[in-house]
């Protein structure tokens, strides 16, 4: 299996922790940065490469994104149709990601987790295995379809803007 990995500045430090275990631990490592510490880089370039190869390959790879509170990375993942990305703070939580929701980005707050903490997070993540129980395929499906239908929409309006048509202000999710 491959794990993509990135970070930002303030997610630096943990992940060049972790990535060694990972590779310690037999697994196929692609670190997307930073490749060195930038307090001027920004979590959006991380979690975008990351979750990109994720979105191709997502049965057969797995994600690691790391910034400062992790939200930002996990908002970004989980902009993709088949990601399922879990900002995870404990351990139960890591289970619950995997056994429940099959996430398959781990996102992690530097600024909340001890080093000790996130190794024993991530190793939780990636032994534990998708439960295949009916409810959580029904939501998973669920999900799926969310996503289905907001990229049904930008194609509508894609091509509504390509006839020139003008853009609907009405009911258009992305004017939140």
């Amino acid at each position: 299996m491959i794990i993509y990995i990135g970070a930002d500045h303030r997610g630096f430090g943990l992940k060049e922790y972790l990535s060694g275990i990972l590779r310690q631990s037999g697994f196929t490592v692609v670190d997307f940065g930073n490749d060195h510490y930038d307090e001027n880089d920004d979590f959006v370039d991380f979690a975008r490469a990351v979750a990109e190869k994720v979105n191709i390959d997502y049965e057969g790879s797995r994600g690691i994104l790391i910034c400062g509170s992790g939200v930002g990375v996990d908002v970004v993942a989980n902009r993709y149709p088949n990601v399922r990305s879990a900002l995870v703070g404990n351990t139960d939580q890591a289970f619950d990601s995997r056994n429940d929701d099959n996430a398959n980005i781990l996102c992690l707050g530097a600024n909340y987790l001890e080093s000790a903490v996130a190794k024993k997070i991530l190793e939780i993540w990636l032994q534990t295995s998708f439960s295949e129980e009916v409810r959580y395929k029904r939501r998973i499906n669920k999900i799926a379809e969310v996503s289905a239908n907001l990229i049904g929409f930008l194609e509508a309006e894609s091509r509504k803007l390509e006839e020139g048509e003008e853009e609907e202000k009405i009911d258009n999710p992305l004017s939140w």
